[in-house]
């Protein structure tokens, strides 16, 4: 393994989930001798770009502080929706390459969901490219549960759970009358179903209706 510092960064949605999974990658580096400082990147790959960091090991020095990110929601490095261009010769991707040297990054993860994935993508493809050493680590996170090559990921189960939850107290809100009602729930999902079929998952397990 190439030795360096790392980097991690959160997109996209937050979740319940999220934080979590930053704190299992976190304590995957911590111990790793390869592995020198761990930081995280404010706002995604744009925070990188402004070179807004955070030490990591310094930040999470007590196992009290990484018990407590792993129960805490949202995104605690915050998020972005930033896409990269489609075009390897764009500027932009010799600017994010320049600043892994300055910074001897040597592992890069992004936890995310398809837009974060894309980013990983291109990252790849420049690294490839331009025969860099960098490790570019995509780690799925979406509510959607619609990532390629995953059975199901962080953030899906919960907000999966909160659906099903609150279908049953629409349904039992709306049951105390005996005028009849339609009522039309929007449930997001990108384009999949999966968050809304779980929507009638204790229907499923024989609860009313």
């Amino acid at each position: 393994m190439i030795k360096g510092n790392a980097v991690i960064g959160q997109s996209g949605g937050p979740t319940c989930a999220i934080n979590a999974t930053l704190a299992g990658v976190f304590l995957g580096l911590r111990d790793n001798e390869n592995v020198k400082n761990i930081y995280g990147m404010k706002n995604g790959i744009e925070g990188f770009l402004k070179e807004d960091l955070v030490d990591l090991r310094t930040v999470l020095k007590e196992e009290d502080s990484v018990f407590a990110l792993e129960c805490t929601p949202s995104a605690a490095l915050g998020s972005c929706r930033k896409k990269l261009p489609a075009d390897m010769n764009d500027a932009l991707y010799e600017e994010i390459f320049a600043l892994f040297e300055k910074h001897d990054i040597r592992y890069f993860f992004y936890i995310g969901g398809n837009d974060s994935m894309d980013t990983i993508k291109k990252l790849s493809d420049y690294a490839i490219l331009t025969d860099s050493k960098i490790h570019i680590m995509g780690v799925p996170k979406t509510i959607d549960n619609d990532l390629a090559q995953t059975d199901h990921t962080p953030g899906f189960g919960s907000a999966a759970k909160f659906v099903a939850t609150t279908m049953q107290e629409i349904i039992r809100d709306s049951s105390v009358y005996s005028i009849p009602s339609v009522t039309i729930v929007e449930i997001m999902g990108r384009h999949a179903g999966w968050l809304t079929a779980s929507s009638a998952v204790l229907h499923a397990y024989g609860e009313p209706a």
